[in-house]
């Protein structure tokens, strides 16, 4: 997918001094395992983890509108680390004095121009645990429209270039599967709810009660 000013795309890439990076740092923690061996290993850690001791939000969000089913809105961004366009659920770094939830209601209007409110946010989960010790907060966060609201400006920063598509909750586990073969990198946390999602469509039986037969069934 292009932007407005052609394809991005990773022009050279060179190992950084934890000292010259600005956002994270290298380093290598010893431990000592189960059975008493010392051992290393290496970590990425964010130099930027505010009071909350959360470094970032993600905001699932559910679209809900008075004529059409509930959808969810997606975007569309490069991402140097992986150096392609990924497919994500909104999300963002968390200021230093800001709370997940404060966070989350900023970072979906810059990035999608829609005001929400958060109906539940999640403890601190891991990122990349055998990587990083960055980790971030969901929060599914709810958006009411009204028939003929029209489609909101972003607030983006310099240099940001996101792209908002919507989807029907019903679509979006198919809808991830297609992104994915036409080569977009697709976040693990939105896959994963997306499939979980779907697991739970596919196969009601796992939440019925004890002696109780499934809905439909």
């Amino acid at each position: 997918m292009a932007s407005s000013s052609g394809i991005p795309k990773v022009t050279s890439l060179v190992d950084l001094p934890s000292s010259d990076a600005k956002w994270v740092k290298l380093q290598k923690a010893t431990y000592v395992d189960a059975k008493g061996k010392e051992r290393v290993w290496e970590i990425a850690s964010r130099k930027t983890t505010g009071s909350a001791g959360v470094d970032a939000v993600a905001m699932g969000n559910i679209i809900y509108h008075p004529t059409k089913a509930p959808s969810t809105i997606v975007v569309i961004q490069f991402r140097p680390p992986v150096g392609g366009f990924t497919v994500e659920w909104p999300a963002g770094l968390i200021d230093a004095d800001e709370k997940p939830e404060e966070a989350a209601v900023r970072e979906l209007y810059e990035e999608t121009g829609y005001k929400g409110k958060v109906i539940s946010t999640s403890p601190p989960v891991a990122a990349d645990p055998g990587m990083t010790s960055a980790n971030l907060c969901l929060c599914m966060v709810e958006i009411h429209l009204n028939e003929g609201d029209p489609e909101p400006e972003q607030h983006l920063d310099e240099g940001e270039d996101i792209q908002r598509v919507n989807i029907p909750i019903a679509e979006l586990y198919t809808k991830l599967e297609e992104f994915a073969k036409e080569g977009y990198v697709i976040a693990a946390k939105l896959y994963h709810w997306a499939a979980g999602a779907q697991y739970a469509i596919d196969h009601p039986e796992l939440f019925q009660k004890a002696g109780k037969p499934a809905v439909g069934t």
